[in-house]
Order: C-alpha cells, then sequence, then structure tokens
C-alpha cells in the first residue's frame, strides 16, 4: 500500500485525498467546457461545486455512520462521528447529499436542475474512477480472495493478510471511467433533459452492484451475501430507470447545442 502522498513536517498528505481532489477539479473543469455546449455559463458550474462538496462530505459522513453504527453506539465515540479525517465515507452518502445540496442551490440561483444535472453526471463517475484507485492506494474496499493471475496482494499486516485478492478498486474505477465516457458521448445526442442524469444512476447502480459480488471487506455486514451496497443500488436502479421514463416529456432548452466541442 502507498497511503501517504507526502509529509510536509507534521503534516501528511494521503494519496486518497490527492485522487479525490484531483477527481473532482477535473470533473469541474470538464463539466464547465460540457456546460457551454448547451449555453451554461461554465462559473455556473465552479459556482455549484462548493455546495457539491459541502453535500457530499455531510452525505458520505452520515450514510457511513448508519452502515457502520454499532463501531459508534456505545463506546463512548459520539465525538468520532464529526472525525472525517479519520476515514469513513460512504459513495451513495456523498451523492444524495450532493443532489440535495445543489437542488437547494440551483432552485435558489433559478437554474434549471435537470439541466445541470446532465452537465455534472459524466463528470461524478470520473471523479469516482480516480477515487477507488485512491480506495487501492489506501488498502480500504478490498476483494474477496482470488487465485486469477490479476488478483493483487496487499501486506502481511493488511487485513486480506496478503493473499491475493480480486482487485475491486480497479474494477470500479474503470468501469466509472467507461460510464463517463458513455454518459459524455451521449451528452452531445440526449433528446431530453435529466436523461444523461437518469442513465448514470442506472449505469451506476448496475457497476457497484456488481463490483459488491466480488467485494472482500462487507461480506458480514448483514451477515449473509447481500452488501449495503447492493440494497442501496436496489434502489437507485429503479429511480434511474423511472426518472429515464418520467422525463421524456422534457424537452431540450437548446436542441441544437450539444455539438461542436468535446467535453
Amino acid at each position: 500500500m502507498y497511503e501517504v502522498a507526502l509529509r510536509l513536517g507534521g503534516l501528511t498528505i494521503y494519496w486518497y485525498g490527492v485522487l479525490v481532489t484531483l477527481g473532482f477539479f477535473v470533473g469541474i473543469w470538464l463539466a464547465s467546457r460540457r456546460a457551454l455546449l448547451v449555453n451554461v455559463a461554465g462559473e455556473q458550474v465552479v459556482d455549484l461545486g462548493t455546495w457539491l462538496v459541502l453535500g457530499a462530505i455531510v452525505g458520505a459522513r452520515a450514510f457511513y455512520v448508519i452502515y457502520f453504527y454499532p463501531e459508534f453506539a456505545g463506546r463512548g465515540m459520539f465525538w468520532e462521528v464529526f472525525k472525517i479525517w479519520h476515514g469513513g465515507m460512504v459513495f451513495h452518502g456523498g451523492l444524495v447529499g450532493a443532489v440535495v445540496a445543489a437542488f437547494f442551490h440551483l432552485r435558489h440561483r433559478r437554474i434549471p436542475f435537470w439541466r445541470m444535472a446532465d452537465i455534472m453526471a459524466p463528470s461524478i463517475a470520473l471523479g469516482h474512477s480516480f477515487g477507488r484507485i485512491g480506495c487501492l492506494l489506501k488498502g480500504c474496499c478490498y476483494g474477496k480472495p482470488a487465485g486469477y493471475w490479476w488478483a493483487i496482494h496487499f501486506p502481511e499486516d493488511h487485513v486480506s493478510h496478503g493473499i491475493g485478492v480480486h482487485p475491486t478498486q480497479i474494477y470500479e474505477s474503470v468501469l466509472n471511467l467507461a460510464l463517463y465516457l458513455a454518459l459524455a458521448w451521449w451528452f452531445r445526442r440526449r433528446h431530453h433533459e435529466g436523461q444523461v442524469f437518469a442513465a448514470y444512476l442506472a449505469g451506476y447502480a448496475v457497476l457497484r452492484a456488481t463490483v459488491e459480488l466480488f467485494r472482500g471487506d462487507l461480506e458480514t455486514a448483514y451477515g449473509s451475501w447481500l452488501t449495503p451496497g447492493m440494497l442501496i443500488s436496489a434502489i437507485i436502479l429503479p429511480i434511474g430507470l423511472f426518472l429515464l421514463w418520467r422525463l421524456r416529456t422534457q424537452p431540450l432548452a437548446f436542441p441544437d447545442g450539444a455539438g461542436g466541442r468535446t467535453a
């Protein structure tokens, strides 16, 4: 594992934080370019970024505490709930928190929600792809034992004890990158507002549930093979499919705007 990127005196900078931050800024930059294709100012995307970060942090931490509540309850660890620098974030919660924060911000600024959701959707997948590489370097979200040539081995002191395991972090990173490319391509060919974001929800739910089948760190979360991620994905998938059906009546404000440049 290569958790630490840099040490500056008493300050330790971790690769996970570096990659999540890099994914966020790259995603925002690409989204700001994508926004120009539908006559939305790039500055509006940048302004939204701050609210996305705040919503994502609150949501991701809240879902983690809910998932692993026994770790905090009855052990005098109340204040540990707020120490996010100690780790413990759940992507599904971050997604929910970011969507809620974006909804209220965009409503206040009178910016069409579904249009901005389409602009941001590919970047969410791309940012997640960066984050999963951070998970690999940190050694979390590891897979079940595997005897294949592509299995990876963490150090002996890792919870996997150095045996070969599925590189689930790489699986999800690659799948999210593929999802990003598909959504970015579709954005320029969409027919309805909200279509790309709905496709993201459905696509991510499927890829996450698939990767969860190979995860080794959550197999006893509910005393069965069903993980928390699968349960949340089972909720997100029908929501995405419903939105794809429901938003088919949402016409594009700029039907000729999705062409010319790449984002």
